[in-house]
Parts: structure tokens; C-alpha cells; sequence
């Protein structure tokens, strides 16, 4: 937890109410976003017990498993759930763009839109891996069959569950993680899991202060759990019960549907309070401007989106259960690259965010003082345009002489340090050399260097481009780490008591 977090957590104990951490929304957040509320039976491995499900507040579909054990049912749950979740997907599939690529010369086509799921904190993501996971490599024939949208379904959660891995991604996100990662409660990270807490810190009611709010909200009467996981008082005395009512009304079809309508109604009264925090927090999140590099993020998403459709349309093969050596490496490194754009990013559109790095020491803010846009270096082969600027700051700077440094105004422009002159009444003079972001002329357009007067941000961290590293073809993986993958053997349907885990 960096200072400024700290710093926002203790102030909002002090004021009753979250405080602000972000100026901007930092993830993208779509018009009609797909809520999937689940709930899990306990003591079992991913077994589903219900779910609500729909794109706008009015639009919630309930699904119910009304005995989870049963294999047959489970894999009915997921056809429903296909049936709402595919539909969905296919609404963004009408209308296409083109993307300019090898410098304008050519071009390639996208989505112009992805679809966006969202869940009420990560143990709903991880119910949608391995829910996924569970269902992708089922087949339509053979023994045990299901119904053919259920691979489908599976392979799509698939994919949403792995870019919910790549930070910066807005395909999947589970809300608590969203609201936290903009506003700061006065409670634990642990307790900043449970979704009616944190908008009880964010949203509290009239006269009552964000703790009181918080407090009130983990009592499971008030507030049930926001899922998966249920209430054990509420397992023990209400759940078992009535799935015990069904299993006993399994022959006489008047007392299974009337023993239907009251699971249902009980799973209902479970999963509503969630359904309308959900569209509460997104209410809250679409009060916050979005930031200037999040289109480019969701860019990635619509990408990713495009590409595993074709995938899919080609009559691709599901995802692996395990990743080979080269392709867990790639991973890997994406993901590293990733986290480290992500970090860039947030910082560059937010000043709030850039200032825990200045308190690490990797960028200052400071006032330029002396200009000189017309300068040019000619001591090598040909004349180029190196302004110099002169910035006065108060804050540290150790950066050394020769350091590039970048500034958010200007991210296509680097300041290399010439001179770093620490004053006595406690400013530092620090004289930079300007390259970039000017054209090719000698003369730099207007506003494209910083004017005396003007407070500028520099900093350490780049935007730029990140290279990707060299692996070997998955045939020439050496066999330290498996050797050249042989064709993997079709994945067989396992009996009805197979652990879903």
C-alpha cells in the first residue's frame, strides 16, 4: 500500500466516507454491461447454485439449480446461462472497423465494440474460470452429451477469465476491485472484498457515516453475501431445507414445482440486494471521467475479442488445459509487460496516481523558468534541434546527469538531465535538453516546448514502446521444458462424478 493510500484510508476513518484516490475512471466501462451475479453451493467444487444474470438494471434473469449435486442439472444451468450469455456476445458483432497498419499502407478489421462482463468482487471471476473450464471440453455426443452451447459458453468464459489477468483489461472486472482501485474505504483490504461494505463506505446513507454504513451491511439479514459464497446460517436453516423439499417432491410434480417456486424465491431474495449494489457502484463509477489512454486499452480488448471470435468461426480448438513452455513464457511476458503499461498509464492521466511516484522519487513537478526553443546542435553530422529548458522544483530529484525523462503533456518528447544545481533556500535548478515531439524542422511548432512559467510534470516512467523478448518455436522448445509438443490427445468426457475443479 503506497503513503498516499494510507494516507486517503486514515482520512476516510476520520471523515466517515471514502476519499477520492483517482481523478479519472482509469478502466473502460460499456453502455450495457452484462452483471452475472453467481452463487455456489458450499463444501462443493464449483458446484452452481443460482445465478442473476442481464445488461440493464430492469433486465435481471434469475437462474436456479434446484439440486446442485445432480450432474444433469448443472450442465442445464449452463445451457440457460449460454442462452442469455451468447446472445449477448453476438450483439456486438454487427458492425466492424478498420484499423490502419505497416504505417497506413494496409489495414486490418476489428469490432467496433466488445462485450463486458461485469461480477461483484474476484471470487465471481474465479467462479466463471472454472466454470469455464469445466464446461469447455464437454461434448454434444457420445456418453454424458450436453447441449452444443455449452462448450461454446465455456470457451467464451474461458477467454474472459484470462484477459481479467491482464491488468489494464476492462473485459471482465469484478466491481470491488474497480471502486477500490478509485476511492480509498477506512476498512481492510480483505474487508474491501465483501461489495455492500465498500459502498457502504462510498454511498453511505443519510446520517450515517461510512463505518456505521460498513458495519450494518455484514449483517447477512440486511445484506447477504454478495457471492458466490452464501451465508452458513443461511445453508444450514433456509438452503437445506429447501433443496431437501425438492428432492423429496420427485414424484409427485405438484409438490416439486410448488418446492421450485420456494427455493427459487429464497435464491432470489439471496441474489437481489447484490443485483442492485451492482448497478449502484456502476452508477457511481459513470460520475468519473474516463481517462485519456483508456479507449486505447479497450482498444486491446476489442482486439482480443475479434481475434478469439475468428478463432472460434474457424472452428478452433478449445483453450489448452495447460499452457506449453514457449506459450507460458509469452504469457508471462505479456502480462509483465502489461502490468508495467498499466502503471505507466494510470500515472499519465492522473495526477492523484502520479503522485505517489513523485513521493518514490521517480518525478517531480516543477516550474520552468528559463526556455530556449530555438536552439540547435550541430556538432555532429547534419544540424538538429535540441531545445534546452531550465525547470526550478521543490521536491527531490535524483535522477542523474544524462537521465531521459518524459513528461504526461508531452509523452511523445524526452528530456535528457544536463545540469542538476540543488539551491540553498531548498529548489533545485535542473537544466534539461529537449529531443522528440518537434517534427524534423529546425524550429519547434507552437506549444510543442514548454513556455517559461508553465508547471510541468517529468518523470522517469515511459509510455514508449516495450519490446517483446525472443523465444523458440514451440518445435524447437528445448526437452528441459518438455520437449516439442506432440498432438495432444482429445480430452475425454469424464463420468457424472467428476470433481468440476
Amino acid at each position: 500500500m503506497s503513503t498516499l493510500r494510507a494516507l486517503a484510508r486514515a482520512q476516510a476513518v476520520a471523515s466517515g466516507r471514502a476519499q477520492p484516490v483517482a481523478t479519472v475512471r482509469h478502466l473502460h466501462l460499456s453502455e450495457r454491461p452484462l452483471v452475472v451475479v453467481p452463487l455456489a453451493l458450499a463444501g462443493e467444487a464449483n458446484a452452481p447454485l443460482a445465478a442473476m444474470v442481464g445488461a440493464a438494471p430492469d433486465e435481471a434473469r434469475l437462474l436456479v439449480v434446484p439440486q446442485p449435486r445432480n450432474r444433469d442439472q448443472r450442465f442445464a444451468f449452463a445451457a440457460e446461462l449460454a442462452a442469455i450469455v451468447l446472445p449477448y456476445l453476438d450483439e456486438f458483432r454487427d458492425l466492424t472497423e478498420a484499423v490502419p497498419v505497416d504505417r497506413g499502407r494496409d489495414v486490418r478489421h476489428r469490432y467496433a465494440d466488445a462485450p463486458q462482463l461485469l461480477v461483484p468482487n474476484p471470487a465471481g471471476v474465479t467462479f466463471l474460470r472454472l466454470f469455464g473450464r469445466s464446461t469447455r471440453f464437454r461434448r454434444t455426443d457420445g456418453d454424458y452429451p450436453v447441449h452444443q452451447s455449452v462448450p461454446l459458453l465455456g470457451r467464451w468464459l474461458t477467454f474472459f477469465a484470462e484477459r481479467a489477468e491482464q491488468p489494464g483489461s476492462a473485459a471482465l472486472l469484478a466491481l470491488t476491485d474497480v471502486l477500490t482501485l478509485h476511492w480509498a474505504t477506512g476498512q481492510s483490504t480483505v474487508e474491501d472484498l465483501h461489495l455492500p461494505a465498500v459502498l457502504g463506505w462510498l454511498d453511505p446513507p443519510a446520517g450515517m457515516t461510512g463505518a456505521e454504513a460498513a458495519a450494518r451491511a455484514e449483517d447477512p439479514a440486511r445484506c447477504p453475501p454478495a457471492g458466490p459464497a452464501t451465508d452458513p446460517d443461511f445453508d444450514n436453516h433456509r438452503l437445506a431445507p429447501a433443496i431437501e423439499a425438492y428432492t423429496r417432491a420427485e414424484d409427485d410434480p405438484v409438490a416439486r414445482a410448488a418446492a421450485y417456486d420456494e427455493l427459487a424465491g429464497l435464491l432470489r431474495d439471496q441474489l437481489a440486494p447484490t443485483w442492485e449494489l451492482m448497478w449502484r457502484g456502476v452508477g457511481l463509477l459513470r460520475t468519473l471521467p474516463a481517462g485519456a489512454r483508456v479507449a486505447g486499452r479497450w482498444a486491446g480488448d476489442r482486439d482480443a475479442f475479434t481475434a478469439h471470435a475468428e478463432h472460434v468461426d474457424a472452428g478452433g480448438g478449445p483453450q489448452p488445459r495447460r499452457d506449453g513452455a514457449v506459450a507460458a513464457a509469452l504469457r508471462l511476458q505479456r502480462l509483465e509487460r502489461a502490468s508495467t503499461a498499466w502503471a505507466v498509464q494510470r500515472a499519465y492521466d492522473d495526477p492523484l496516481v502520479m503522485a505517489e511516484h513523485r513521493l518514490s522519487g521517480e518525478a517531480f513537478v516543477g516550474e520552468v523558468t528559463l526556455a530556449d526553443p530555438a536552439r540547435v546542435d550541430d556538432s555532429g553530422k547534419r544540424p538538429v534541434l535540441r531545445p534546452r529548458i531550465q525547470v526550478v522544483t521543490t521536491e527531490s530529484v535524483p535522477m542523474p546527469v544524462g537521465a531521459r525523462l518524459f513528461s504526461p503533456q508531452r509523452p511523445g518528447q524526452k528530456a535528457a538531465v544536463v545540469f542538476v544545481t540543488p539551491g540553498a533556500d531548498g529548489k533545485t535548478e535542473v537544466v534539461l535538453e529537449l529531443s522528440g515531439g518537434m517534427g524534423r524542422g529546425l524550429t519547434a511548432p507552437p506549444g510543442s516546448v514548454p513556455e517559461v512559467g508553465e508547471r510541468i510534470c517529468l518523470t522517469s516512467l515511459s509510455d514508449g514502446f516495450l519490446p517483446g523478448g525472443a523465444f523458440p518455436a514451440p518445435e524447437e522448445t528445448p526437452w528441459t521444458h518438455g520437449g516439442p509438443p506432440g498432438a495432444a490427445a482429445a480430452p475425454q468426457d469424464p463420468a457424472p462424478a467428476e470433481d468440476w475443479s
